[in-house]
């Protein structure tokens, strides 16, 4: 990774990796923004510079606006390190990327395809796809974040408990729980936490990573079974890489 003279290094993030590679880069004496989308009220913040909310404004659209920071500010490279599930911005940065031939490069924790349990898992599409197949279920604990709650509302007479980082921006049934917290999730908390709830399904996304695993093996050992929101869309046009380590050796 050559650091002299370089422009500043643009990280699209929020995820644990993003906030990871913002803290090697700055110890590496790299000039380094990290954006944030501004959807988490009280986020992570990584080290270096940072910017919240998105590229888009009266005179531009996403596309434009991203296109139009990177010339502005001699951006280097981009690294996409969002949340596998953000798939606009994903999209944004490809079109921006080509529009600028700014050189980037897709930053992506592994999926849990290969986790032991994956094939005991039900794997379904979208939220929407987890509410059908979980209607047995009386007690569902759900960690798809908020944005995906709307869809969970044909469960209002079961006995939901729903965990997210900020309060959900809807009325839930008075019947659901709510538990704030982040991650990393340790195995012993999970389990304790899925047993006294008495849960009989857990649903989720396929995040990947270790930061939230550990309630995948907890809901093993207490015989709770599984929904997994599969990741969307099409895989990154960018070269992806799953380590801080191999973005660290590409850049330029």
């Amino acid at each position: 990774m050559n650091t002299q003279g370089a422009g500043p290094v643009l990280i699209l993030g929020g995820t644990a990796q993003a906030r990871e590679l913002a803290g090697a880069l700055v110890a590496a004496g790299r000039p380094v923004v990290s954006s944030l989308a501004g959807r988490v009220r009280d986020p992570a913040r990584p080290d270096g510079e940072v910017r919240v909310g998105g590229f888009s404004s009266v005179n531009a659209d996403g596309v434009a606006g991203l296109a139009a920071f990177l010339v502005e500010h001699r951006v280097a490279a981009m690294i996409d390190a969002t949340h596998p599930f953000a798939v606009t911005i994903s999209a944004n940065a490809a079109a921006a990327a080509a529009r600028t031939e700014i050189p980037w490069l897709r930053l992506q924790r592994p999926g849990w395809w290969d986790h032991p349990d994956a094939t005991r898992w039900t794997w379904v599409g979208s939220p929407a796809e987890a509410v059908l197949a979980g209607a047995g279920s009386r007690r569902p604990f759900l960690t798809t974040g908020r944005q995906s709650l709307p869809d969970f509302l044909a469960w209002a007479d079961r006995d939901v408990t729903v965990r997210v980082v900020d309060p959900p921006e809807i009325e839930l049934p008075a019947s659901w729980r709510v538990i704030r917290s982040r991650g990393p999730y340790a195995y012993a908390d999970e389990r304790a936490l899925i047993a006294g709830l008495n849960t009989d399904l857990l649903v989720t996304k396929d995040s990947g990573g270790s930061h939230t695993a550990a309630k995948l093996d907890a809901a093993r050992d207490l015989g709770v079974a599984v929904i997994m929101v599969a990741r969307p869309g099409e895989p990154s046009p960018a070269p992806t890489v799953a380590t801080v380590a191999e973005v660290l050796d590409w850049l330029p």
